[in-house]
């Protein structure tokens, strides 16, 4: 059964119906597979009746007997804007003029509202610091070009108004948007530098994860090259040519050296991190309105170093 980033382009959730599931109601599976524990069976029915998910393009009934090989697509409609507010919550502005601005965000903190997720986020605090933000992504997600994971650290961009937004989206659209991470892996790897070329898609084995995939994958490809090795763990550069949901982490486990402290696609015995060891070191794009190629860089976050410390130390 398919999207940040990790930047994410933003992709509704389809799937094609297995023999295993023939049968099933089509509000039950649906719930199944969306990967956020907030959104109830209840709200699934709604989201059926409104169209909002499809059935080989059409519109069905939430009782709906699934037959194998049915196509499936979830677009989740945006919530309502009434609990999204501005909140005094502290930014580390990297770079701000009236059209763009740069934050470098911790690890730990989610770019937009969702369900579960409704404050405390990246664009709560760009409510507060910004008079304006570009409107092109809705109220839920006003000045978002791109998203970083919630347990991802480093640079993201956003626009404050609609011209330098479409500008910004262009570029990344062309992947011509660097976006440099650095990350620590499980494993020794072996070559120095090396492309991952890969399909991205929902995990066929579990819809609430990604992974590589012919079935409904779409292209990915990410870049490697090896800082430093401390025999059981590898210090790696990582450039994103694409941007899926997920894909560094989901490439590195595809290679067998998935990133260490990673709760979703890691082991279990792992580093002490509060989260993936994945960080945005480095953001270059062209200005919407000068039109000069700038590029930022942020240094590996405290808690990271100390993880990289303790191996070398070893």
């Amino acid at each position: 059964m398919n999207g940040n980033s990790d930047y994410h382009e933003e992709e509704p959730l389809e799937f094609v119906v297995g023999a295993d599931e023939a049968g099933q109601r089509l509000d039950k599976l649906a719930t199944d597979c969306i990967a956020d524990e907030a959104v109830s069976r209840t709200q699934v029915q709604d989201w059926i009746r409104s169209g909002a998910v499809k059935v080989n393009g059409q519109t069905v009934k939430p009782n709906y007997r699934t037959a194998a090989g049915d196509i499936v697509v979830i677009q989740p409609p945006e919530p309502e804007q009434t609990a999204i507010l501005p909140e005094d919550i502290p930014l580390n502005v990297v770079y701000e003029d009236r059209d763009v601005i740069v934050i470098d965000k911790p690890r730990g903190m989610v770019v937009h509202p969702a369900p579960g997720h409704t404050s405390g986020t990246v664009v709560n605090a760009l409510m507060h610091h910004c008079r304006d933000l570009s409107g092109i992504n809705g109220q839920l997600r006003p000045g978002i070009v791109h998203r970083i994971d919630k347990d991802t650290s480093g640079l993201l961009m956003a626009a404050k108004n609609d011209r330098a937004h479409l500008s910004l989206a262009a570029q990344l659209k062309a992947h011509t948007v660097s976006r440099v991470y650095i990350a620590l892996a499980h494993g020794n790897i072996p070559h120095d530098r090396g492309t991952i070329d890969a399909p991205i898609g929902r995990d066929p084995k579990n819809r609430k994860l990604f992974a590589v995939t012919d079935r409904n994958g779409k292209d990915a490809v990410t870049h490697f090259a090896v800082l430093e090795r401390f025999g059981d763990y590898t210090l790696l550069e990582l450039q994103l040519e694409t941007g899926r949901t997920h894909q560094i982490r989901v490439h590195m486990k595809h290679i067998g050296h998935p990133l260490a402290g990673d709760p979703v696609y890691g082991p279990s015995r792992t580093v002490k991190l509060g989260g993936q060891a994945l960080h945005a070191a480095t953001l270059g794009f062209v200005h919407p309105a000068t039109e000069e190629y700038l590029e930022f860089s942020s240094p590996i976050p405290p808690d990271m170093e100390r993880v990289i410390a303790e191996l070398r130390s070893r």
